[in-house]
Formats: structure tokens, C-alpha cells, sequence
């Protein structure tokens, strides 16, 4: 079960000594300075100023043992928020988002998020091409434990190099974000059939490669929907791995017939974004 504390109640301890354990050091100019609490440090990264698409970054560092959440946290926890818009010649700005891994939460259940150090890469439209970019950032994100303590972060970051410093880091954080795929797709990574098994019961069949491990996470098509994370059941089709899960935290009144999903298959050095419609 998660449980949140007041920030100023995790202030007693000393930031100074997780600061001095940061292994991504700000270089001038491509990274907005550190701000740091006292388990964790995030900051905002510029890609190389090129056209009215740019690419950036939030770059986490979390204390070892803390983890924090991704955009749909499982069985409990709280997704990070983000909020743009006081930023100049910003006309959309897109969070793209690395495979999570898949934590036990401590109350028979499970969370999704991500530990030590990543990067979520930032797709960002300018207004105007040819006129200055500052990107600004009010951060909102919980950072846990045996607790998770609630963080607050303000970043301000101009794009200004011709070719940044941070490309690599951001093209590495790009590449972890899952691919889009379709059911069916000859990938050896991939998901081969979505069925229901009765109304409340959906099951899914994957193909890994090796028959490697794999996990598997379903979003509903608002976050107001609260579907459980898909368990691998003991008895597979041949060449298959089953995965099932139930129907529940629909919102009242919803009839999930024909809702969208999107079902993220997450390998070991490979992942895919699957978008279906429930039948």
C-alpha cells in the first residue's frame, strides 16, 4: 500500500550526501542545474536546436532502494504530473515514456515505475521556428520506499545549441520508449490474439523470443480507468505465453464493448505499444 508523507517530514535528512552520488553532471548550457530533494534530483535537458521539432529530456536520479512511477502506476502509487505551460515559443510538448519495470508494492500487488537514473525524452513543437525556445517545467512526482514522499520541482531550460551536448543521452532515452506495433506483427517480440473469455475476462497471447521473460500492462482509454496488470497464467497454448486479466476499475456506467486499449509489451532489451479495440 502506498502511503504519503509531507514533504518537510523527509527534510531531516541530509540531501548533501545523495547529491554528491549524481552520476549525470549537468554540462553547461544543454542541461538545466539539479534540483534536488532529499532522496532524489531531477532536471530538464535540451537536444540540439534544429526546425520546430526539438527533442529534450527530464533527466530522474533517485537515491538506491527509492523508486518512482510511470504514467499508469499499477496496483498503487502516483503518476508523475508535468506542466508546461509557462514556457515561451512552446506550442505542444509531448512526454514520451521508457518501458517500466514491474515492482512488488508491498500489499499483495503491484506497481510500475522506474529506480536509479532514466530519462523521459520530451517532444517539443516551437510556435516558431525561428525565434527563441525556453522550455519550463513545474515537475510533480512521488518518490518511495517502505513511503513515498510527494516531490515539487521547478526547471527552466533555452534550447540554444546547434548540436547539444545531451543528444546521446536523449537518443539512449529515446530508444527505450516502446515501439508502436500491431496485434499480429512477425516481430519476435510480439502479440499474437486478444480475446474475451466470457464479458469480464480478456486474455492475451504473447510470442517472446526463446521464450525469454516478458511482462505485460493494459491502459484503459481515459485514466480514469483502473485495469488491473495482466498476470501470466500457468498453463499456455503451445508457442504462446497467456496473460489474463479481468475487467475491473471500469468506471461506472462504462461499457468497455469496443473501448480503445493500449497494451504495452515490455522484453528484456525490447518493447512494443500495442493500440486495440476490446471485442
Amino acid at each position: 500500500m502506498t502511503v504519503l508523507v509531507p514533504m518537510r517530514a523527509a527534510l531531516g535528512f541530509a540531501a548533501t550526501v545523495f547529491a554528491s552520488s549524481l552520476s549525470i553532471e549537468a554540462r553547461a548550457g544543454d542541461a538545466s542545474p539539479w534540483q534536488r530533494d532529499a532522496h532524489s534530483a531531477v532536471q530538464l535537458l535540451a537536444g540540439s536546436r534544429s526546425g520546430a521539432v526539438l527533442l529534450g529530456g527530464i533527466a530522474f536520479q533517485l537515491q538506491p532502494g527509492w523508486k518512482t512511477y510511470w504514467r499508469s502506476p499499477g496496483d498503487s502509487g502516483v503518476p508523475p504530473r508535468f506542466d508546461f505551460s509557462k514556457s515561451d515559443n512552446i506550442d505542444a510538448v509531448t512526454v514520451l515514456w521508457p518501458a517500466p519495470m514491474k515492482f512488488d508494492d508491498g500489499a499483495g500487488g503491484h506497481s510500475l515505475g522506474y529506480r536509479d537514473q532514466f530519462v523521459l525524452p520530451l517532444r517539443i513543437v516551437a510556435k516558431n521556428a525561428e525565434k527563441p525556445v525556453t522550455l519550463r517545467a513545474y515537475i510533480s512526482y512521488a518518490v518511495c520506499e517502505k513511503l513515498c514522499i510527494p516531490v515539487e520541482a521547478n526547471a527552466e531550460l533555452p534550447f540554444t545549441s546547434v548540436a547539444s551536448t545531451e543528444d546521446s543521452m536523449l537518443f539512449a532515452a529515446l530508444d527505450t520508449v516502446p515501439k508502436p506495433a500491431n496485434v499480429g506483427d512477425p516481430n519476435p517480440l510480439t502479440i499474437r490474439d486478444v480475446k474475451r473469455d466470457g464479458k469480464s475476462t480478456v486474455l492475451v497471447d504473447v510470442v517472446s523470443p526463446d521464450g525469454k521473460d516478458v511482462s505485460l500492462v493494459v491502459e484503459g482509454p481515459t485514466p480514469d480507468w483502473g485495469l488491473p496488470i495482466p498476470e501470466l497464467l500457468n498453463e499456455s497454448p503451445p508457442g504462446v505465453k497467456r496473460f489474463a486479466f479481468e475487467l475491473e476499475g471500469v468506471p461506472p456506467g462504462t461499457d468497455p464493448e469496443g473501448a480503445a486499449l493500449k497494451l504495452t509489451l515490455v522484453g528484456a532489451d525490447r518493447s512494443y505499444e500495442f493500440n486495440i479495440n476490446l471485442y
